[in-house]
C-alpha cells in the first residue's frame, strides 16, 4: 500500500496518526520493509509542477478560523495589554502569538533568517502532499474532519474510550461529566511531550501498545480510571489538589510503564510538572473552586460576566486563556523567561526578533550594588549575531525579543473546548486567535519536504548536541539528527516561523481544495488535525523509517513538547 492509497475513512475516528502508525499495525507494508528511503522518499515526492497555489502570498498569514466558530452575534473581544505598559501581560497573551511570530515569518518569507534557508519553491510541494493526505482519509467536502483535540488520541484504533467512559459515569449530570472530562484532559495534554523513541505503552484494557501521543492518551486515561489523580475516596474519577500533591515519580513511572528499556523521556519533568499543578489548583481557587479542581473552571466560565446566557452559553475565548495561563502560571520551571519576576511560560529570546541595545556599563567611581535583572532570558544562543542585529534600534525595548509560543496552553484550549462543546453546547467567541502548533511534527514537515534548511554551521553543532546526548544515554545512533535544547536559538526560529507557515499553509490548502469543498473551508485546526500533523509524522517514517524521529531534536524535559 502506498503512501496516498485509500485508507479507512470517516465516520471511525481519525487521530493524529493515520492509520499506518497505529501500533495496532505499526509494522504495515505501507512503505515495504526493506525498500531505500531515498527512492521512497522521491516517489513520494513526484508531486505536479503544476501548482494550484502561490507560495509568494502572504494571504496566509492571516487567521483561519476554528471549528469551534459557529456564526456568532458580534462581540467585542478584550484586547490584549499594552506591551509598553505591561510587556509581560502582552507576551503572554494569546494574540501575542501570532502578532510576534508574523515578524520572524516576514524574514523567511525573504530569505533573511538566521539558522535556515528557505526555499519557498517548495511551498507547493507540502500544499500538494497534505492535499494527498486529506483527501486520503477523508471524503469531501471535509466536513467531517474534527478539530484538533486531545480527544482523537483516546480514541486510537478505531473505539471511542471517551464514550465508554462517560457511559460508566452513572447518576451525574452533564456538567459534572464535563468537569471529569476537563480534569482528564488538562492531565493528558500535560503529560502529551515527546515520549521518545524506546517507549511504548501496553493497554491493560485491550493488551494492545501504544506509543508517542496515542500511547500517553492511554497511559493517563487508565492512570485516571484507576484514580491516580484523585484524592476524593468517593470519586475516583477527577483530577485534585491532594491527588497530584502526593503523586511521585515512581508512582508516575509505574502508570507510564517507564523502566530501563522502556523508559519515557523526561519523565522527572512530567512529574514535577503535574505536582506543581496541584499547587496551582490549590492556589487559585476562583478558577478551580474549593475542591481544587481543573474541570470547575466550567463553574467560572459560565458564571463569568461576559459570557452570554442563552441556548447555547457564548464563551469569550480569552477569558479561558486567562484561566489557563494564569491559573496554571506556577506549573512552569523557574527557569523559564520572565520579566520583572513574571514568568511567561513557553515565551523565548530570539536572535530574529528586534533587539535591545546592551545596558550602559556601570560608571567607575562608587559603582552600585548589582541588583537582579528584569530580563532573564535563557543563554544567548552560541551563534554570534548577524552584523546588522548588532546595531539595533535604541528605541528598542528588551521584550520585544522574545517570541511566544504557548504551545501546551493552545493544545490544551483546543482541547478543553470539545468537551465543554459537546456536552454542556458551549460556544466560543475568539477561537480564531488560537494559531496552528509550533512543534516538531509541524515544524518537521517543512524541513522534511526542503522549505526549511538547517545551515551547515547550525547542523554541526547540533550533531555535536546528538553525539553528546548519545553518550550520556548510552545509545547508539540509528539515524542521526541535529539536536538542540528547547530555548536554543535554532528551535526558537524554527518554531515561529513553523507558525506562520501554517496559517499560509491553510490558505493555500483551501485554495487547492476549492473544487472539492463545495463553498466550504477547511479551518485551521482541521488542516492541523488532518493534515499538517499527520503529514509531518508520515513524512518523518518515510525519511527516517527506524526512528521515525523529525529531522531536528529536541532535548526534551517534558514541559515543553
Amino acid at each position: 500500500m502506498g503512501l496516498f492509497s485509500r485508507k479507512p475513512k470517516t465516520p471511525r475516528p481519525v487521530t493524529k496518526d493515520s492509520a499506518s502508525f497505529d501500533s495496532d499495525n505499526s509494522h504495515s507494508n505501507s512503505f515495504g520493509a526493506n525498500s531505500n528511503n531515498k527512492s521512497v522518499r522521491s516517489n513520494t515526492l513526484n508531486f505536479s509542477t503544476n501548482s494550484r497555489t502561490s507560495a509568494s502570498s502572504l494571504g496566509g498569514l492571516q487567521s483561519p478560523l476554528t471549528p469551534m466558530t459557529p456564526h456568532l452575534p458580534k462581540i467585542n473581544l478584550p484586547k490584549p495589554p499594552d506591551p509598553s505598559l505591561d510587556a509581560a501581560g502582552y507576551l503572554r497573551s494569546l494574540g501575542a502569538v501570532r502578532e510576534r511570530c508574523k515578524i520572524v515569518t516576514e524574514k523567511a518569507l525573504q530569505n533573511q533568517l538566521n539558522h535556515f534557508d528557505v526555499d519557498l519553491d517548495k511551498f507547493p510541494d507540502v500544499v500538494q502532499f497534505v492535499c494527498r493526505i486529506i483527501k486520503r482519509d477523508y471524503d469531501a467536502p471535509f466536513n467531517t474532519i474534527p478539530g484538533h483535540g486531545r480527544y482523537q488520541h483516546f480514541s486510537v484504533g478505531g473505539r471511542d474510550r471517551i464514550a465508554h467512559l462517560l457511559s460508566t459515569f452513572d447518576a451525574v449530570d452533564n456538567t459534572e461529566k464535563c468537569r471529569r472530562l476537563i480534569d482528564l484532559f488538562l492531565v493528558s495534554v500535560l503529560l502529551d511531550a515527546g515520549a521518545g523513541t524506546e517507549w511504548s505503552f501496553k493497554s491493560a484494557d485491550s493488551g494492545k501498545v501504544y506509543r508517542r501521543s496515542e500511547g500517553l492518551a492511554i497511559a493517563s486515561l487508565e492512570m485516571f480510571k484507576a484514580g491516580l489523580f484523585s484524592g476524593n475516596p468517593s470519586n475516583k474519577y477527577q483530577v485534585d489538589k491532594e491527588g497530584l500533591r502526593r503523586l511521585t515519580v515512581d508512582q508516575l513511572a509505574k502508570g507510564l510503564q517507564s523502566r530501563p528499556g522502556n523508559e519515557v523521556a523526561g519523565l522527572e519533568g512530567r512529574a514535577q510538572l503535574l505536582i506543581r499543578l496541584g499547587g496551582a489548583l490549590a492556589e487559585k481557587t476562583d478558577f478551580f473552586g474549593e475542591t481544587a479542581r481543573p474541570g470547575n473552571m466550567i463553574d467560572y466560565l459560565l458564571a463569568h460576566p461576559t459570557t452570554q446566557a442563552s441556548s447555547s452559553p457564548i464563551v469569550v475565548l480569552p477569558v479561558l486563556w486567562n484561566v489557563l495561563m494564569s491559573g496554571l502560571a506556577p506549573i512552569w520551571p523557574t527557569s523559564r523567561t520572565a520579566i520583572n519576576g513574571i514568568s511567561l511560560g513557553d515565551a523565548w529570546p530570539c536572535s530574529s526578533m528586534p533587539q535591545a541595545p546592551p545596558p550602559p556599563p556601570p560608571p567607575t567611581s562608587a559603582p552600585a550594588p548589582p541588583s537582579p535583572p528584569t530580563f532573564s532570558p535563557f543563554p544567548p544562543p552560541q551563534q554570534s549575531q548577524p552584523q546588522h542585529q548588532q546595531h539595533a534600534n535604541s528605541t528598542t525595548e528588551p521584550w520585544e525579543s522574545i517570541l511566544p509560543f504557548h504551545k501546551l496552553t493552545q493544545w490544551l484550549t483546543y482541547s478543553l473546548m470539545q468537551p465543554m462543546a459537546s456536552l454542556l453546547r458551549i460556544q466560543f467567541a475568539g477561537a480564531e486567535l488560537l494559531t496552528g502548533l509550533p512543534e516538531y511534527r509541524n515544524g518537521g514537515l517543512f524541513v522534511d519536504l526542503g522549505v526549511l534548511t538547517l545551515r551547515k554551521a547550525d547542523e554541526e553543532r547540533g550533531l555535536r548536541h546528538y553525539a553528546e546526548h548519545s553518550r550520556r544515554a548510552g545509545t547508539g545512533g540509528v539515524e542521526v539528527a541535529p539536536m538542540f535544547d528547547p530555548g536554543d536559538d535554532v528551535v526558537v526560529e524554527w518554531r515561529g516561523v513553523t507558525v506562520g507557515f501554517l496559517d499560509k499553509l491553510c490558505a493555500d490548502v483551501n485554495a487547492a481544495l476549492r473544487p472539492e469543498l463545495q463553498g466550504g473551508e477547511l479551518t485551521l485546526a482541521q488542516l492541523l488535525e488532518a493534515g499538517s500533523w499527520k503529514g509531518g509524522r508520515e513524512i518523518a517514517e518515510v525519511s527516517r523509517p527506524n526512528t521515525k524521529e523529525p529531522p531536528i531534536l529536541i532535548d526534551s524535559d517534558g514541559t515543553v513538547f
